[in-house]
């Protein structure tokens, strides 16, 4: 039998075919049968993310999950869309699809580009020329003025310099005498902070901060350094709830959304409300009543995927984010050269932290901060980004199977 046909028959491809096979049969049921779109582009998508998978398994191109469980919350993310709004559906099947490309596309130019380390430069001034760009043409939605509109098309540039960072960063800590002086580094890091908030895109600044703080903690050797980062942000924190009322009137609402139900505590509890509806096994796909979330499809999907899937159902979910998280750290751990190593650390640390803030925020545990779900929330330029990111992490597996560039883990 061949390679291809082995995978077929024992592979965990299987699991992502039946999921999509029952998920979209029930969208379908649910939207009517007098349009067959969504199965349609359910068979569509399933086809690609099955060439794909047998692509990276036949060419030896690393690991051979990440692909796939990016696949399946993306799959969920659609069907749930498809329930929800169902143009958008059919949009995300269309992000998915150039998604899959610069995935593949990342993971050729990471790995014929050599020395990406050297050019720190680049990766600092083409990430605030964009801030600079989103400030003087940028529009506000949803009270963060972080977007760019060209006719009907807009898309984030914090997405985009999402990389930039983690590129800035690691090429510090492979060279840092380029930067000639930690306190150079550090204030370009915390400008960056600061432009995200000024943009009141708090929930990219919080990520941000996070990335770079572990990294610090891993590769810089002073901990009095250390401390007076952690106590700057604690400081910058307070202040901000102090002077910036719309910081305030989050954190008030995270404390008590009750006592404002009707108006700045009212996505939290709806949120509240669907999750506790949905029990253990869910309300079953459009059954429930997740519409009554504003933004649902965006930042409260998770909601809405725990009222029709049950908890058990968003267990599942969280634990594929641990499955792919898992996968980055043991690619990292393997990885000899600082800068590859820094690279595919802070790419795991950014979607794992990104994932922990939003289902934090939608299920009460920290403030609600307005990012995307990933893979799994409505959104184009974070969907892309997304794949891009998960192309080099892609690139970076096949060096630690390959040998190049590895250390050996007992």
């Amino acid at each position: 039998m061949s390679t291809i046909g082995k995978y077929l028959i024992r592979s965990p491809i299987n699991i992502l075919v039946i999921l999509n096979l029952l998920f979209f049969t029930v969208a379908q049921l649910y939207l009517g049968l007098d349009d067959y779109r969504v199965i349609a582009s359910g068979g569509v998508l399933t086809a690609i993310m099955v060439i794909c998978y047998l692509i990276i398994v036949k060419l030896n191109m690393g690991d051979q999950y990440i692909y796939l469980i990016i696949s399946i919350l993306t799959s969920i993310g659609i069907v749930m869309l498809y329930r929800l709004v169902p143009q958008l559906g059919f949009q995300q099947v269309i992000w998915f699809t150039i998604g899959t490309v610069l995935f593949f596309l990342s993971y050729i130019v990471f790995s014929w580009i050599k020395k990406w380390e050297s050019y720190v430069f680049l990766y600092l001034a083409v990430g605030i020329l964009l801030f600079i760009v989103t400030f003087l043409f940028g529009s506000t939605i949803k009270g963060a003025n972080n977007w760019i509109k060209i006719g009907d098309f807009t898309f984030q540039p914090a997405e985009g310099i999402k990389l930039l960072y983690v590129f800035f960063i690691a090429s510090y800590f492979k060279y840092p005498e380029k930067l000639k002086n930690v306190y150079v580094f550090l204030g370009l890091v915390y400008l960056h902070i600061l432009f995200l908030v000024l943009q009141r895109d708090l929930g990219m600044a919080m990520l941000f901060y996070g990335v770079f703080i572990s990294i610090f903690y891993i590769y810089h050797t002073s901990r009095r350094l250390l401390f007076y980062n952690i106590g700057a942000s604690m400081l910058i924190g307070i202040l901000s709830y102090f002077t910036m009322t719309h910081i305030r009137v989050r954190f008030e609402a995270w404390l008590n959304p009750w006592a404002d139900i009707a108006g700045r505590g009212y996505q939290i509890t709806q949120s509240l409300f669907a999750i506790a509806s949905g029990g253990f096994f869910g309300t079953g796909i459009g059954l429930g009543s997740p519409d009554y979330i504003p933004e649902v499809h965006t930042d409260f999907i998770f909601s809405a995927i725990c009222e029709e899937m049950g908890i058990f159902g968003g267990i599942a979910v969280i634990l594929l984010y641990f499955i792919l998280v898992y996968r980055g750290f043991k690619i990292t751990l393997m990885i000899k050269d600082t800068f590859y190593r820094i690279v595919a650390l802070s790419i795991t640390l950014i979607y794992s932290y990104q994932t922990f803030i939003i289902i934090g925020g939608v299920i009460k545990l920290i403030p609600l901060t307005g990012i995307t779900l990933p893979f799994i929330s409505y959104g184009g330029s974070s969907i892309v980004s997304a794949f891009i990111a998960f192309g080099i992490l892609q690139a970076l597996s096949k060096k630690s199977l390959t040998g190049e560039e590895v250390v050996e883990i007992e």
